[in-house]
């Protein structure tokens, strides 16, 4: 026990405080919530539930919400790491356990961290479009994002009585802002009383072991945690913001890097199309209710064309505008009686997302076109030629490239 003492003393700092703890965990809070939110409409769109509709407009939609799940994402890592910094010496109470529903509280904590620390640390490691485990990314990441909500209202309502009496600054701050001491029973990050006996007496040596002059204050403790968080986003958050692409340092992806100035995900050469997609035989194969047909690229180019100005927006956070020009997909649904149905689209490439479901108002977007050319240019391979999918508001992982085919769901 001698050793508890010596190492709750070791770890004890006046920053270390409910205050500190509390104004961390608020902010933790709410970017969890917004990254929830934000995680739920890109998991829909997706794999929308039936009768889900989603909006078109404004056509940004996609670009500002996955950008923004992305940013507060990155953002929560340097805050997390700040409130377990806060917290973690009440790992070293005695006994660690006192009651059942000291248990279950405890669990759920273990829970809520480790799910916490894996969403952030796999989400980081998407954006670099790096797997090195053996799970299905999309999948595990909503499961976990459920666990870190449901375990956090948990841990919200345990601590309820302490965020509520350090919400705000209170008699315990001085003016200064240093922060007085505790008073038994004023906000103690303890959930629980101490225990009687010598355990008790073993507990209130440890948590009475002599405090050293802080070496940090609690608003310096705060302005490094909020400089951290501010450099980390201002370092990454360029693939998608223009403002900070100058500095955009640690961010997989630049802005107008690559073919066309637009950045690619998956190449010709690792989807199997370089063959198929530079064949002079290609055809889109169009299947409707009432008839068929298969258009070539010259037969494409000869119907009316709509030029747009959409963004490309990817799950992994990082997006850019371009100018894109095709056929109206509603009007190629005319072609074959299809017009105000639901489509499938299917590409010529393997793996994943080698086909996706453009739901009603997508396809009946005058927006959504089968594109041709990109930034005033026939569409390089690696980005789609001869023809790609390009629609509002929706993930770049479903703006389907190499297409074969539409056909009615």
């Amino acid at each position: 026990m001698r050793v508890l003492v010596l190492v709750r003393s070791a770890l004890a700092s006046p920053a270390r405080h409910p205050r500190t703890a509390v104004v961390i965990g608020r902010l933790l809070g709410l970017g969890f919530l917004v990254c929830f939110g934000t995680g739920l409409f890109s998991h829909y769109l997706q794999n929308p539930l039936p009768g889900m509709a989603f909006p078109t407009r404004p056509a940004s939609l996609y670009r500002v919400t996955q950008g923004v799940h992305v940013v507060v994402g990155t953002a929560l890592i340097p805050l997390l790491l700040a409130k377990l910094w806060t917290v973690y010496p009440l790992l070293f109470r005695w006994p660690p356990v006192r009651s059942v529903g000291g248990l279950l509280e405890r669990a759920a904590i273990a829970l809520l961290v480790a799910a916490a620390l894996v969403e952030l640390a796999t989400g980081v490691a998407n954006t670099y479009q790096w797997y090195p485990w053996p799970f299905r990314f999309r999948e595990t990441h909503f499961a976990l994002a459920w666990a870190i909500v449901g375990t956090l209202a948990i841990h919200i309502g345990v601590k309820l009585p302490v965020i509520a009496r350090w919400w705000r600054r209170s008699r315990s701050i001085a003016p200064d802002g240093a922060l007085l001491p505790v008073a038994e029973g004023e906000g103690d990050l303890r959930p629980e009383p101490a225990a009687s006996g010598l355990t008790g007496l073993l507990q209130r040596r440890i948590d009475r072991a002599a405090v050293p002059p802080a070496a940090v204050s609690r608003r310096a403790v705060l302005a490094a945690t909020g400089a951290a968080t501010v450099a980390v986003v201002a370092l990454t958050a360029g693939e998608t913001l223009p403002a900070l692409a100058p500095v955009n340092a640690f961010a997989p992806r630049r802005l107008r890097y690559g073919p066309q100035g637009l950045p690619v995900n998956r190449t010709a050469a690792e989807g199997g199309v370089q063959r198929t997609a530079l064949d002079p035989a290609w055809r889109l194969e169009l299947r409707g209710p009432e008839r068929t047909a298969a258009l070539s690229l010259a037969d494409l180019r000869a119907m009316p064309q709509t030029e747009a100005g959409l963004p490309i927006a990817c799950v992994e956070g990082w997006s850019t505008q371009a100018r894109w020009r095709g056929v109206r997909v509603r009007d190629l649904a005319d072609l074959v009686g299809a017009r105000d149905r639901e489509l499938l689209v299917r590409s010529f490439a393997r793996g994943a997302y080698s086909a996706t479901v453009l739901q009603r108002e997508f396809a009946e977007d005058p927006l959504t076109l089968v594109a041709l050319e990109l930034n005033g240019e026939v569409l390089h391979v690696d980005h789609g030629y001869p023809a790609r999918l390009i629609s509002p508001a929706r993930p770049g992982v479903l703006q389907t490239k190499w297409l074969r085919s539409l056909e009615v769901r």
